[in-house]
């Protein structure tokens, strides 16, 4: 009966130990050892959402979502050290002579090295292997603090970029409207090449360290999620709307932005058709997509074919992504713009994106009122 307390104890720690290296230090995708990191997270995120769900204010909502990434850091180290408690109490249950002994005697040298360490001939092996876990728990997590906030800063650059350049929070269209009023529709090249890189460093370390995907903007409106739809939005609207004119550099930035979604989906266990016919449906409809040709015709943009012309390529492009952006959103309760489907677990006002008046030195300010109107639909 002590071999088998013991032999079970070491089960446990083992088991809980490679978990733990899993998840802080050489995480792989879907690897089978992070799956209590992915139950810690998705109870954490679980009950964040319902709670968020009680108040009325964005701001409050906000303030409770932006709590979940951090009470999930938190959570894992938490289950982590309980499960190593648990494993050295019943491995100790043998030599402490009872339960609340080796209790006693393995919280002391899991928290505190030892301090509460008894005297005379025991288990010594496994009492200085407890004490030496402690540390060593603590301190691969907060070695992970640095790579964990490095990607968070490198996500979040681009999708404050975007507030100047798709509105707050992001469109698609809004993309081709505000190139357009400024007179730099050269620059998108640039803005695709960037967000393709941004997808893989996305695909790469999110995938990696999944506990990344819990932490949101870091201000209201802001969502890294509808800045990236509203960059492939505005890539399939290029190629589908101009295509003899549409940059290369488009066509990578949507290969390698649902790319990253579709990992991303794979990570956490979500269904998705992998080679999706052009003409199938997806959920945006066409009244939505005419409305956008319209906007961005009318400030200018010289466009190569109409909106019923056009929709079949943009369907052809936006199927690849369409349904897992939405259902994205939708998990991680993104702000709810036009474009990006419906919050299901939190009930959140429409937002459109507020685009500044175009004014110029001794100049009127341009109205734009009508615009924004017609964008809206109302």
């Amino acid at each position: 009966m002590h071999a088998f307390e013991l032999v079970a104890g070491l089960v446990v720690v083992v088991s809980t130990f490679v978990s733990m290296t899993a998840t802080f230090v050489v995480p792989r995708r879907a690897c089978w050892a992070m799956r209590l990191a992915f139950m810690v997270n998705r109870g954490v995120r679980s009950a964040g959402v319902r709670l968020a769900s009680l108040f009325g204010s964005v701001r409050a909502k906000d303030t409770v979502l932006a709590t979940i990434a951090p009470l999930a850091l938190l959570g894992q180290l938490a289950s982590f050290l309980a499960l190593f408690l648990l494993g050295y109490w019943v491995a100790l249950t043998a030599s402490a002579g009872s339960f609340a002994s080796a209790a006693r005697l393995a919280s002391s040298q899991l928290f505190t090295a030892g301090i509460a360490a008894r005297s005379g001939p025991g288990n010594s092996g496994i009492e200085v292997l407890a004490a030496i876990t402690g540390g060593v728990a603590i301190a691969l997590q907060i070695g992970c603090l640095p790579v964990i906030y490095d990607a968070f800063n490198r996500r979040e650059s681009l999708v404050t970029l975007m507030e100047s350049r798709a509105g707050l929070p992001a469109l698609g269209p809004e993309v081709f409207v505000r190139h357009q009023l400024v007179a730099s529709f050269d620059a998108l090249p640039d803005l695709y090449r960037d967000w393709e890189k941004w997808s893989a460093d996305l695909a790469e370390s999110h995938v990696s360290y999944p506990i990344r995907l819990l932490f949101g903007s870091p201000a209201i409106g802001y969502s890294s999620l509808l800045a990236q739809l509203a960059v492939l939005d505005a890539a399939a609207l290029h190629l589908s709307l101009m295509p003899s004119s549409a940059p290369t550099e488009a066509r990578f930035c949507l290969r390698m932005g649902f790319t990253a979604l579709r990992r991303i989906a794979g990570l956490l266990g979500r269904e998705y058709d992998p080679d999706p016919l052009p003409d199938s449906e997806i959920q945006l409809g066409y009244e939505e997509f005419a409305q956008a040709v319209a906007l961005i015709s009318e400030v200018g943009v010289v466009l190569e074919r109409t909106a019923e012309q056009a929709w079949p390529h943009f369907k052809g492009w936006r199927v690849d992504y369409d349904s897992l952006a939405y259902r994205l959103a939708d998990e991680v309760v993104a702000p709810l713009a036009p474009w990006s489907g419906e919050r299901s677990h939190v009930a959140l006002a429409l937002e459109m994106p507020k685009r500044p008046a175009h004014r110029s030195p001794g100049g009127k300010v341009v109205e734009e009122d009508r615009l924004r109107t017609r964008r809206s639909g109302e």
